[in-house]
Order: structure tokens, then sequence, then C-alpha cells
């Protein structure tokens, strides 16, 4: 880690830390379930049977796998509408993610909230928000009852490159430092938003400095590389656990698919894409190193995805087969 200022510090490639074969294999599966549960949804989608919105979160699966990695049992989530690797990721069933994708009784959110709005209290993961940037005041909110509550919990805030440039994500930095909340907050930079690059929408793009006025630290994440995302996680969650206050990761990161599944993507070449998914790919890279060191045989690797794919099949028929909720669920979870 090299430091440029007093407030930041950039990870780099030259010194990623080295997994255990049963850390690099877990990372692998994780990896593999999100992307494989996203590339079924994609499938779904375009079989007409999920409705609404749906954000895939391929190609950026090192970030929210290598943060988790670095997390305990106890700590809250909370991210955007690009969200069903983070719920995977905390121990949801995929069964329920999907069936809520299809709005199904069997959803975890009854099947009333559908791709963006799916909440577990009991693995403390608070959404999937639909409202660009309102996830980062709520994330702060999770962060100030750990505190007030006294426990030895952090908030992990999710957010993406967009939603960096939203007012109440500058008003939430404020608050955190002042109260020195114990949140960390985790910008998943795609560089494109909903389809403008970054240096298009943004005056100053080392988005990991946006919290340098309120004097906290920040710093670059090769999003790509989950040893990297680990990494600087632990450092991050170190800090705000020891009552530090808050943290700013910025993962650099990037989606293969279009902002949603309406989104041509057209201004990017696929050129572009295709240089991504060939040379920094998060799941190959561990791959990669796996069959390098003798961990585990193409075979062996092989048998994994066979597993992987049956999960995401089994998650799918449920989906497609669990019923509709009844009628009056319309009026349970309402508040006069």
């Amino acid at each position: 880690m090299s430091k440029k200022s007093d407030n930041k510090a950039v990870s780099t490639k030259s010194n990623a830390p080295e997994f255990t074969k049963d850390e690099d294999l877990y990372a692998y599966r994780e990896m593999l379930l999100i992307r494989r549960f996203e590339e079924k949804a994609g499938q779904m989608y375009g079989m007409g049977l999920i409705g609404g919105f749906c954000h895939l979160y391929i190609g950026q699966e090192a970030v929210v796998t290598g943060v988790h990695m670095a997390s305990k049992k106890g700590d809250a989530s909370i991210t955007g509408y690009r969200d069903h690797g983070h719920m995977l990721i905390v121990g949801l069933d995929p069964k329920a993610v999907m069936a809520e994708l299809t709005g199904r009784a069997g959803g975890l959110s009854k099947g009333k909230g559908g791709s963006m709005h799916m909440f577990s209290n009991e693995e403390r993961f608070y959404g999937g928000n639909g409202i660009v940037g309102a996830q980062v005041s709520l994330g702060t909110g999770l962060a100030f009852a750990a505190k007030y509550r006294g426990e030895d919990n952090v908030s992990l805030t999710y957010f993406g490159d967009g939603a960096s440039n939203q007012g109440q994500v500058y008003e939430s930095f404020n608050m955190a430092k002042l109260w020195s909340l114990p949140v960390i907050y985790i910008i998943e930079n795609n560089k494109y938003a909903m389809g403008t690059s970054l240096e298009r929408a943004a005056s100053t793009t080392d988005l990991s400095q946006r919290g340098a006025s309120f004097g906290i630290p920040g710093e670059q994440v090769d999003g790509m590389d989950v040893r990297m995302v680990r990494e600087a996680s632990e450092r991050a969650i170190k800090h705000a656990r020891e009552g530090k206050g808050p943290y700013i990761l910025e993962m650099q990161t990037y989606r293969y698919r279009g902002h949603s599944m309406s989104d041509p993507a057209k201004y990017r070449s696929k050129d572009e894409v295709q240089s991504m998914r060939t040379e920094r790919d998060p799941i190959e890279q561990v791959k990669t190193r796996i069959l390098d060191k003798g961990w585990a045989t193409e075979d062996e690797l092989k048998a994994i995805d066979k597993d992987i794919r049956a999960i995401v099949s089994e998650a799918a028929d449920f989906a497609t087969n669990d019923p509709e909720p009844d009628v009056s669920e319309l009026y349970t979870e309402i508040t006069v």
C-alpha cells in the first residue's frame, strides 16, 4: 500500500496478498454462485418471468465477496438496486432470492418487493433500495444504531459512482465523521453509472477522496481482484470497529452487462467489454491461481460449477412454480 496523502492510500496489484487454498476455493465458489445466478436471472427476465427492473452484478463479484470475507456475523449491510450478489453472499437462500424476482410468495419480501427491495433481519441485510443514494443515509443510520446500542458491529454501505454525486451522501459523510460512526462506505465504481462515464459526470474522478473535506480516510482498490478487496476491507473495518469513525473504499470494478436489462450499453465499445472479460475477470483470476498452484484440477472445478448450476436451477424451478402471494398480502406490513 502506497500513501498518497493523509486521507488516502492506493492499493496496487504488485502487493496483492496471497490467499490460502481454502480462501481461494471459497472465493471461487461464492463468486461463481453470484455469476451463475445472475446469468439465470437474465434468462428468466428475457422469458418474461421477471417483471419490472432487473440490474445484474456480472463482473463485480469480487467486491461483495472480498468485503464479506473481511466482515463478521452481525455486521449490517445495505446497498442499492444492483443487489442480488449482496444477498447471496450473506447466506440468503437462492430460492428465496429468485422467488422474489418472480414475485412469488416464497420470496424474501413475500413477492411484494421484486428485484430492488429485498430484506433479511436475520442476516442483517437491509436492501436493495430503489432510490439512488438513499441507502447511504440509511447505512449511516445503521452505524448510528450500532454505536448507540454499544454493539461491536459495523455498517457496510454500498453505493455506485453515480450515487456518489447525490447530496444526501455528503450529509451522511458529515454526520458519520462528526459522531465517529462505524460505517464503511463502499463505492462500487463500475465507471458508467446509468450510462454516463465517470469522466463526463464528475469534476473529480478520484471517488476515494470524496470524504476528504470531512476528514474521512479513503483508498482506491482494485475491485476486480478479490484479494485486494479483502485486504482493504479488513483495514477499513478495523478502523471503524475500533471507534475511529467512517472509511471510504472506492472499488474500481466493471459491469459486463448494461445498467439494467433494458440498457443496450451503446455508450461503450464491445472491445472494451471483451478486454475486461479476457484480462481482468475476477473469477478467472481465482481459477487460474487455483490451477497454477495445483489446489484443484480442471475436473474438480467443473464439478464445483456443476454443483452451482444445480443450485441455481433448483432456485429457478422454485421461483417458477411457487404460488403468487395471496391478495390479502396487499394489507400486511402497512403502517398508518
